[in-house]
Order: structure tokens, then sequence, then C-alpha cells
């Protein structure tokens, strides 16, 4: 990996780096639907306490998704008002 700057067309700079929300956003809502879908096969399974496990999981995730979401809005605010859709 070359240290320097950012390739043409990037955002952020090496003194103020671009946030990396967006690709927490993305790994909290993976971990959401993998522990939710996982939740689920062991309670048909019959397995409730590990599926209770993840069950809670998925909702802790759920709720990183959304702080995040939030944070990153406020940071559009910041900017200037800028509009971010779910995965900008």
């Amino acid at each position: 990996m070359p240290l320097g700057p950012q390739p043409h067309g990037r955002r952020g700079t090496i003194e103020e780096p671009y946030s990396p929300l967006n690709l927490r956003l993305v790994l909290a809502l993976f971990g959401m639907l993998v522990c939710a879908g996982l939740a689920v096969l062991l309670f048909r399974a019959g397995w409730t306490v590990p599926g209770w496990l993840l069950a809670t999981w998925a909702v802790v995730a759920a709720i990183d998704a959304v702080v995040i979401q939030l944070r990153r809005r406020a940071r559009a605010r910041a900017e200037g008002g800028r509009k971010h859709s779910l995965f900008e």
C-alpha cells in the first residue's frame, strides 16, 4: 500500500481522512443479517440459548446501524447540508 496522498477523485486528505462510517454501516448491516439468519436456523433446530444469543447480537448490530446513520447525518449537516443516501 503506497504512502502518500489519496488517489484523485477521493474525498479526504492525509491531515483530515475521510470518515469510515460507510464501511461501518455496511458491516453492521451484514452482521445483523447474518446473526438474525443464524438465530432463526438455531431456533428451528431446537437450540434456543445460542439462538437467543445471536438474536441479541442482531439487535445490537441494528442499534449500531442506527447510531452510525445518525452520525452520518450529523456529519452531512456539519459539512454544509449535503444530503446522504443510505449508502453514499
